[in-house]
């Protein structure tokens, strides 16, 4: 897994390539923790390169949504390949953190 991030104004964007599971989880949360800890209050998730998606990843984005909702801050999940929107779609998450086909739709939903 490789996971970056770059700041486009008040919006940062972070993209992961490759699989968001257990033996990758540890990396994926420190640096998320980290981001979450500046004053980062919209984040976009651009998962267009994301090839797969376990509990511990969806844990990971769970917490990061509740943190930036403390913050009174936004975030939303972009570009997801149709079997990792399939699992934010049965497991409720999609009511909780919006999603958005595209980055550009994406960050009109955060601005």
């Amino acid at each position: 897994m490789d996971i970056h991030h770059a700041k486009e104004g008040e919006i940062t964007i972070i993209t992961i390539n490759g699989r968001l599971d257990g033996a990758t989880a540890p990396v994926a949360e420190k640096t998320i923790g980290k981001i979450l800890k500046g004053d980062c209050s919209r984040m976009l998730f651009d998962f267009s390169e994301l090839d797969y998606l376990s509990s511990v990843g969806l844990r990971i984005l769970l917490m990061a949504a509740k943190e930036l909702k403390q913050k009174e801050g936004k975030m939303v999940l972009c570009s997801l390949a149709d079997y990792v929107k399939e699992i934010f779609e049965i497991s409720g998450f999609d009511s909780l953190i919006p999603i958005s086909d595209t980055v550009e739709l994406g960050i009109k939903r955060l601005e």
